[in-house]
């Protein structure tokens, strides 16, 4: 009788443990990180609390809008502007309303950039950070409009702007819409601009098409993370038009740095230091006893 109990209850374990092929290790789901430049793996949390930065080669991953926020800004003194701001399909594009809907559902976001104001080490600014979890951060109307509408914020509370930039380029499903934009960001930067203010881009991976071509091209300091692709069009169709062959690091921060595009390389790592101190410089009109130097 003891001899049945027994034979049930281990039947009864066995049928609770996982089945793992002969073999192979079941590792739990997010618990590593592969890095996809060096191939190396390390532990998610260590990889996490390096801002998403592969020890070993300095491999920069993208950040969510909210992380990036959260890196930057001081705590708690995040307000965000037009948080409700959606598109409204603007030429009936085939599909358009549901992937949009699908990717507010899956992110939590209502479209591809989030803006607002905050204090960075205790210096006021405008900020606006892209994410490319939205449709690559392609700048629709809704980007466009607040964009436009976070340098009118601060052109009118006279606050310097830090913009984030990341994004595949004009969307497509919003037709000619989509790349007037382009002008309409560009004029609001210039506004601002006129009002003495300042503004610092940050460029992230990707920043290409469209929004290289408008606000993201006219920051006053334009900063980039290492590694960084910054472009307008792609490899294979520049190669095509000129018919030659380009530079291995073509379309990296390190070549548009060269090439006088980027006014500097900053390391996640230091990049709230280095905002921070360009925004007191700012405030001071550069004077100071040198103790914030950015060298």
């Amino acid at each position: 009788m003891l001899e049945d109990l027994f034979s049930k209850v281990k039947t009864r374990a066995s049928y609770d443990k996982p089945r793992v092929p002969k073999g192979k290790v079941s590792i739990p789901e997010n618990l590593m990180f592969k890095c996809p430049r060096c191939g190396k793996v390390e532990f998610m949390d260590a990889f996490l609390l390096g801002n998403k930065v592969c020890p070993s080669c300095g491999y920069h991953a993208r950040l969510t809008a909210q992380e990036r926020i959260e890196q930057i800004a001081d705590n708690f003194t995040f307000i965000e502007y037009d948080k409700h701001m959606k598109s409204l399909d603007p030429i009936d594009f085939p599909g358009y309303p549901e992937k949009v809907y699908h990717l507010r559902r899956k992110t939590g976001l209502r479209d591809a950039v989030i803006t607002g104001e905050c204090t960075v080490m205790g210096s006021p600014c405008a900020i606006g950070v892209m994410d490319t979890r939205f449709m690559m951060a392609s700048m629709g109307s809704v980007v466009g409009e607040k964009v436009t509408r976070l340098f009118e914020q601060a052109e009118g509370r006279r606050l310097p702007v830090v913009l984030f930039t990341a994004s595949g380029g004009a969307r497509m499903q919003e037709g000619i819409i989509s790349l007037m934009q382009m002008a309409k960001t560009s004029g609001a930067v210039g506004r601002h601009s006129k009002r003495g203010l300042l503004y610092i881009t940050v460029l992230t991976d990707p920043t290409t098409g469209g929004v290289t071509a408008s606000f993201a091209s006219l920051g006053d300091i334009i900063i980039a993370e290492p590694k960084t692709l910054v472009g307008f069009a792609g490899r294979r169709g520049s190669e095509g038009t000129i018919r030659q062959r380009l530079p291995e690091d073509f379309q990296s921060a390190e070549f548009a740095q060269e090439h006088g595009f980027v006014d500097l390389i900053v390391e996640r790592s230091a990049m709230r230091k280095t905002i921070s101190q360009l925004l007191k410089l700012h405030q001071t009109g550069g004077a100071g006893d040198g103790k914030d130097s950015l060298g």
